[in-house]
């Protein structure tokens, strides 16, 4: 007979499975479809393994990962927002707060706070680990959109200057990186998978 813990723990297991039901607007690199919200958070830790030398000092790139891998759990009840849809991001705090109420709430107190602590800092954003994985997060769609010729980017009429200020975090949360943002946006825009802010 199983503990009550251990029912917490696999109730939560299952319950997280529903995150690969959760399409994300990023097409996956070789365009044939869109990229679910499971497969980002295990792209992030990989990147957040594969660019641990970027790191800032200070950085924790094992806490980094474990962040990455819970970040977008809320999504599961709040579904992915478009980060470039300005009116559906007004209720988006406010629906992802409730959410991580309820999905850390299924497990047992001490992991369920410490899984909630990691998705607090991830969106606070404050410390130096947090703010390498947004970066992370700000620079794995970009790659997508330029392997896609310009993918989500097109479909959705997004311009540089929006491209820009939702990359802002990797200038302080990955600074080192931040030169190869730049130049690979600058090349996205020379070939035409990007549009220029209007004059």
């Amino acid at each position: 007979m199983q503990s009550n813990r251990l029912t917490q723990q696999i109730q939560f297991i299952i319950e997280i499975d529903r995150l690969k039901q959760v399409l994300r607007q990023t097409l996956l690199t070789d365009g044939s479809r869109r990229e679910n919200s499971a497969e980002h958070s295990w792209h992030l830790a990989v990147m957040a393994m594969t660019l641990a030398e970027y790191a800032p000092v200070g950085v924790d790139i094992f806490h980094a990962i474990k962040m990455l891998l819970i970040h977008d759990l809320v999504e599961i009840d709040a579904g992915d927002t478009f980060c470039y849809d300005v009116q559906a991001n007004y209720s988006k705090a406010e629906k992802e707060l409730q959410a991580a109420s309820r999905l850390f709430g299924i497990l047992p107190t001490d992991i369920g706070s410490e899984l909630r602590s990691l998705w607090d800092e991830f969106e606070a954003q404050e410390t130096p680990t947090a703010k390498f994985a947004v970066a992370l997060d700000r620079i794995q769609p970009l790659l997508h959109n330029q392997r896609t010729k310009g993918g989500t980017w097109r479909i959705h009429g997004i311009r540089r200057d929006q491209v820009m200020k939702r990359v802002a975090p990797v200038e302080t949360g990955a600074p080192e990186l931040w030169p190869f943002v730049l130049q690979l946006i600058d090349d996205c825009v020379t070939a035409g998978y990007l549009q220029e802010a209007p004059f």
